[in-house]
Formats: C-alpha cells, sequence, structure tokens
C-alpha cells in the first residue's frame, strides 16, 4: 500500500507528471498505482477477513469433512464446496466494497464565483467590496425544498445528499457512513454491496450454525448417546454454534435496518440526523422503486481518473485566479476547519488592529534618531533598504556590515510604511 502523497515529482509535458492518486489531498490509501482506493483505516480489513476465513476454515476441517464420511451417496461433499464457495463469494463483495471509489467528489481548485456582487458597492471603487457566500443553498428535489451546505474543505457545494467524511477528507455522494470493518465510506458507488457483503455474511453464519448442528445431531443418533455429551464429542462444533450465533445477531440486525433504509430510501446519516419520519422525505418513491434504484439501477461511473496525469498549467508562474473579493461563508467567524472537526482558532479583528498600532508607535520610537536623519528621508528609502539587506546569488541574504544599523532601520521605516497600510484598510 502506497500512501496518496507518495511518488511522483513535478509536473511535466508528454507524461512527466505525477499521477492524480500521488498528489491526492484526501486521507485514502491507493494500491497497484492507484487501481484500488481504500479509506486511511484499510488495515481493518485483515481483521474483518480473519473473523470470516477463520471460523470457514475450521467448519470446513471439524465439521464439513465429518460429515463428508458419515452422508451417504456422498452428499456431504456439497457441504463442504458450498462452505468454500460462500465464503469466497462474501470475501469478494468485501473487496468490492473497500476497494473502489465510494463516490467522491473532485475538489475544486479555487471557491466558486459569487454570483453577484452587492448593490451598495460604490461606483469607481478600486476595491471590490467582498463578498459572503451564503453557507447553504436551497434545492428543489422531487417538490421538496433541500438545503446544500458548503464544504470549506473540498470548496464547493455539496450535491443533495452528499456530505464530507472526517475520516476519508472527502465528499461522498449518498454518503450512507463511513464503516470501520471495511475501512472505506460506503456511498453512491458501493452501497449496493456493502448491503450484499452483509447480508451474505448473516446467510454463511446460519449455513455454518445449522450444519454444527446437523453434525451434533448425527452423533447423537449413531452413538445412541444424549445430545450433551454428542456436543462434548466435537468442541468445534460448540466453538463455531457460540460464535455464529454471536456474529448473526450484529450482521443480521444489520441487514435489516439497511432493508428498512433501503424500502424508504434513507441513508444511515440521513436516518440519524434528519428523522425523515418526522417530515416528508423528497427521495422515497415507493418500496419497489426504491429496491430498484439500489439494486437494479446502472452504477456511475467514478468522477476520479485516480491514473491519469495532473493537469499542468500551460503557462509557468500563473497568478492565482482572483476571487473578486470573495469571501468564505466562514470568514469572519471562528478559523479552522469545521468540517475536520479541527479547534477554531478566533479571528479578532479589533485586536489584530490594535496590535498593528502598538507594533507601529514601537518602530516609530525607534525611528526617532536625535539627528533626525529619518525625519526627511527620501521616498527611495526602500530602495536604500532592498540594496542592503538584498540577496546574493544564492539567494541568501546579505548585509553591509559597516552600515548594519542603517540598514536595520531602513527596513523598519519600510514595515512601518506597509503595516500603516495594512491598518488603514
Amino acid at each position: 500500500m502506497n500512501g496518496a502523497s507518495s511518488g511522483g515529482g513535478g509536473g511535466g509535458a508528454g507524461g512527466d507528471g505525477p499521477l492524480v492518486y500521488q498528489r491526492w489531498k484526501g486521507n485514502n490509501v491507493f494500491v497497484l498505482q492507484g487501481r484500488f482506493i481504500f479509506g486511511p483505516d484499510a488495515r481493518s480489513l485483515y481483521v474483518t477477513m480473519f473473523l470470516i476465513i477463520a471460523p470457514a476454515a475450521i467448519f470446513c476441517v471439524f465439521v464439513a469433512k465429518e460429515l463428508m464420511n458419515n452422508f451417504s451417496y456422498g452428499l456431504g461433499l456439497p457441504v463442504m464446496i458450498a462452505a468454500v464457495v460462500f465464503t469466497a463469494y462474501d470475501l469478494s463483495l468485501l473487496l468490492l466494497t473497500s476497494g473502489r471509489d465510494p463516490g467522491i467528489i473532485p475538489r475544486n481548485a479555487h471557491p466558486p464565483e459569487p454570483e453577484g456582487l452587492d448593490g451598495n458597492a460604490e461606483v469607481g471603487s478600486n476595491q471590490t467590496p467582498p463578498m459572503r457566500l451564503p453557507r447553504v443553498k436551497d434545492v428543489v428535489v422531487n417538490g421538496i425544498t433541500v438545503k446544500t451546505k458548503y464544504c470549506d474543505t473540498c470548496m464547493l457545494y455539496r450535491p443533495p445528499r452528499c456530505s464530507h467524511c472526517s475520516i476519508c477528507n472527502n465528499c461522498v455522494e449518498r454518503f450512507d457512513h463511513h464503516c470501520p470493518w471495511v475501512g472505506q465510506c460506503i456511498g453512491l458507488r458501493n452501497y449496493r454491496f456493502f448491503y450484499m457483503f452483509v447480508f451474505s455474511t448473516t446467510l454463511l453464519c446460519l449455513y455454518v450454525f445449522g450444519f454444527c448442528w446437523v453434525y451434533i445431531v448425527k452423533i447423537r443418533n449413531s452413538e445412541q448417546i444424549t445430545i450433551w455429551k454428542a456436543m462434548a464429542k466435537t468442541p468445534a462444533s460448540i466453538a463455531l454454534l457460540v460464535y455464529t450465533f454471536i456474529a448473526v445477531w450484529f450482521v443480521g440486525g444489520l441487514s435489516v435496518f439497511h432493508l428498512y433504509l433501503m424500502s424508504t430510501n434513507q441513508t444511515t446519516y440521513e436516518n440519524f440526523r434528519y428523522r425523515y419520519d418526522q417530515r416528508a422525505n423528497p427521495y422515497n418513491r415507493g418500496v419497489v422503486e426504491n429496491i430498484k434504484e439500489i439494486f437494479f439501477s446502472a452504477i456511475p461511473a467514478s468522477k476520479n481518473n485516480f491514473r491519469a496525469r495532473v493537469p499542468v498549467p500551460q503557462e509557468q508562474g500563473l497568478r492565482p485566479r482572483p476571487t473578486n473579493g470573495f469571501m468564505s461563508p466562514n470568514m469572519g467567524r471562528a478559523v479552522g476547519d469545521i468540517e475536520m472537526g479541527r479547534k477554531p482558532v478566533a479571528w479578532d479583528e479589533p485586536r489584530m488592529a490594535a496590535e498593528i498600532g502598538d507594533l507601529g508607535a514601537g518602530l516609530g520610537n525607534l525611528l526617532e534618531d536625535k539627528d533626525g536623519r529619518f525625519r526627511n528621508a527620501s521616498p527611495d528609502l526602500s530602495r536604500d533598504a532592498l540594496a542592503i539587506g538584498g540577496l546574493d546569488d544564492q539567494g541568501s541574504s546579505v548585509m553591509n556590515p559597516g552600515r548594519t544599523s542603517w540598514g536595520v532601520e531602513a527596513a523598519c521605516c519600510w514595515n512601518l510604511v506597509v503595516l500603516q497600510s495594512i491598518s488603514a484598510t
């Protein structure tokens, strides 16, 4: 496994640039050069696979093999074959759920353009007045108004039913939840396989549980002993009975819960957050249509080509695109990544202005030379400061030893001008 930031140098023409998965900004883990994408907790897959393979192997060795000898006409062989095929099918669904793009929406390189400017803006002003994008937008879905939120991390308005996963650090379409057992988000493109995996695991547990009882009954009938003594003769069956009985409550309960969600066209996130039983669900089209949408509709293609080259600007040294006075919906509020749950840092403009003023006053006192040589300083003083505190050929800072004091004071004067201009704006 290799992380998203591994490999690849700077981009270049002719296929020399890095691939998308090598510069991926999410927390995902890629395998086989971007052919498979997993969540950051993909190692939990080893635990999940062990919990499936270990009991299946015990069943085949200690139960199914014995049934092959006890069943007449070779009827015990299908029991072994069915167990192996069922286990392989379950593991393939696990990998289909965990190793594919769940429906990640690509991030924007820039915030969206404001739709219009404030009508109170002064005509002829050199500065475009800052504009704050709305935190939410209203979208009509099947005649019902649904609010879509702005994502500060991905710099986009999320489509309906989309949410940002704080674990994978991606916006996912039709986000259901992040499953730690499969190490991946469950969304639009893998929800079908997730339910099939959970349901097939439930059937596998019932299959093992049932044939363990069949083997115990065969022992009792063949040796004419009580059921308790028959159970004592096959401790592997007892262990499997206990294990599958406990497991079926988890995977079976999850299968029933998601069957309810599918029949009402809800996601786990929506069910816990919005409670559609108290208001209209704009996505509910009836039980049959809801089930068809999950299992019989075409899975949309991924919006990300992880093995493509990162696009490189044709012109080097391009300036960032102007934002026309754009302000994020969170500008002026607590600064921090709300989507990622980081602790915000307060942005206190009056306090910052006061600190800039104090710094300017301190620099002004420094410039009060007794000779008054800075009081009538030339407007080109900035060039003197740059000449004294410039850069050498290697880009390192140099200072004239004989004019060190002059250079420091001239640089302070220039910083004072900059700070005062910032305070004025």
